[in-house]
């Protein structure tokens, strides 16, 4: 159960989720030590608590958030012209609308409206809570048209995006790492009546340690469709929750509401290595040497597969998702697998060469 004398900055529980209201909040975030304490409060809620709290008016000026949905509806607009698949982790595949990388077209197609939009001091105020500083912003926009079908239920990047068969691989205290790595939340861009399809939660979800796995049981499925709760949004209203959270989009049941969310996924400073690495130049390097230990040596393949671990880059993220999109899957290939594929195959030297440039190519912005 969720208690809001446990919170005392917010101001309800509604279905067991936390509500701040954006203008009761503001004196307590313009104080540096009452700043703190709210601070403490909202990761206390997102850890222990139900996993997730909804900001009332985050945006008062809902001015930007009207501009700001004007400018996504114009790169859709574009999008459709230009054509392609039109990938999506957990629903079907083009069936609703998504921007990937939102964040920075934003800011090259209309700069003066991403500073305004991403000042709000409510989106600094709980990615700080919960990932403290130097956090690393990113945004999707996701456009669930009329009649659009729910997602399935599940948890969120990093382990959420990985099948059954390999977050089985990774210890059970990564299992508990991952749910503090990222924050995910959403800003609404239109209102948002139940109707509509506004994201289903199931509160104090995240706590479930074993829950990478078994968020894709039929039981857990049927569980989460027995006990989830949907609050209605209004236009600049944002809620962010705890990726470890079992939550789905909604199916949108109106006939004329184009449910427009700016899903924010903020990742911890710490997701990065010390050094700047080419793999695919070092994977590249070293494949004639890989291919003769494979062929003429006769190397066990786990000790192939050892090589292949610390050449090339083993994790399908980040990517330019327009271009290297999961339809196939959670995640599109990596440089191991394509390395894997190649000594499998027997490629030779200059098809790896190929194949990794292509790859790469489809993983930058421009």
């Amino acid at each position: 159960m969720t208690a809001v004398a446990d919170y005392p900055h917010a101001s309800a529980v509604v279905d067991g989720v936390l509500i701040y209201e954006r203008a009761q909040i503001a004196p307590a975030m313009a104080d540096p030590i009452r700043r703190r304490a709210l601070q403490g409060e909202l990761a206390a809620a997102l850890a222990d608590g139900p996993g997730v709290v909804v900001f009332a008016g985050a945006f008062p000026d809902t001015e930007v958030v009207d501009a700001v949905t004007s400018a996504f509806n114009e790169i859709i607009v574009e999008q459709h012209a230009a054509g392609g698949a039109a990938g999506d982790h957990f629903g079907k595949p083009g069936a609703n609308d998504r921007i990937w990388n939102a964040l920075e077209k934003l800011a090259i197609r209309a700069p003066d409206l991403f500073v305004r939009y991403y000042a709000n001091d409510v989106i600094a105020l709980i990615s700080q809570s919960w990932l403290g500083p130097a956090y690393q912003m990113t945004s999707q926009v996701n456009v669930v048209n009329p009649g659009g079908m729910s997602q399935a239920p599940h948890r969120d990047y990093h382990l959420g995006f990985q099948t059954n068969e390999v977050a089985g691989e990774y210890p059970t205290h990564v299992h508990a790492l991952s749910r503090v790595l990222t924050l995910q939340g959403a800003v609404a861009h239109t209102d948002m009546p139940v109707a509509s399809g506004p994201t289903l939660l199931l509160p104090h979800s995240q706590k479930y340690l074993p829950g990478y796995l078994a968020w894709r049981l039929p039981e857990f499925r049927a569980h989460f469709d027995d006990s989830f709760v949907q609050l209605p949004l209004a236009k600049g209203d944002a809620i962010f929750f705890n990726p470890a959270l079992f939550h789905a989009a909604g199916t949108n049941h109106t006939a004329d509401i184009r449910r427009m969310a700016n899903l924010l996924q903020v990742s911890s400073a710490f997701g990065r290595s010390m050094e700047t690495i080419d793999r695919e130049l070092v994977a590249t390097s070293i494949y004639d040497d890989l291919m003769k230990a494979h062929v003429a040596e006769g190397w066990d393949r786990h000790e192939i597969d050892n090589v292949i671990a610390a050449s090339a880059e083993g994790y399908a993220f980040p990517t330019n998702l327009d271009r290297d999109q999961p339809i196939d899957g959670l995640a599109p290939p990596t440089q191991a697998d394509l390395v894997r594929l190649a000594v499998d195959e027997g490629w030779a030297h200059e098809v790896l060469v190929q194949r990794l440039a292509e790859q790469a190519e489809r993983t930058r912005t421009h």
